[in-house]
């Protein structure tokens, strides 16, 4: 019998708390927020008559300013986009990535692009490239060798 009480009495609160979560005031004015703003039912059509000066345009998402070379980093090589970087190759924070400059060597013959090595290297600077190696800048190894 008590736990027949039990039951009810939780179904009962179960009922009265779902009936509080869905009232709706009935009068079309949407119930505002804590904050005191009002919350968007709909999303506004675009007017077709309107005039594209009426429009605000949304200018594309991108890089502002352009990338500028540190210093004593890439200098400008011979060839339509390429650069030379020069000094000591450096071992980077995890296994097989190495860095010149601050520059993350990518390809390129590995026998010559060794922690320790000096070297002059030729490529082009790739800001945007996804790597595992989590530190210096990409740059993409054309050719290498020994200074």
């Amino acid at each position: 019998m008590r736990t027949l009480r039990l039951a009810v009495s939780a179904l009962a609160l179960c009922l009265a708390l779902s009936a509080c979560g869905s009232q709706d005031t009935g009068g079309g004015t949407p119930t505002p927020t804590p904050t005191g703003a009002q919350p968007v039912t709909s999303s506004p059509t675009p007017d077709p008559t309107a005039s594209p000066s009426s429009i605000d345009p949304t200018p594309p998402a991108g890089p502002t300013t352009p990338s500028v070379p540190k210093p004593g980093g890439p200098s400008t090589p011979p060839g339509v986009g390429a650069t030379t970087l020069s000094g000591t190759v450096q071992g980077g924070v995890e296994p097989g990535c190495v860095l010149l400059d601050g520059y993350l060597l990518l390809g390129g013959p590995r026998d010559v692009l060794t922690p320790g090595a000096r070297v002059e290297v030729t490529g082009r600077v790739e800001p945007g490239m996804m790597t595992t190696c989590q530190q210096g800048t990409p740059f993409v190894v054309s050719a290498a060798h020994r200074s």
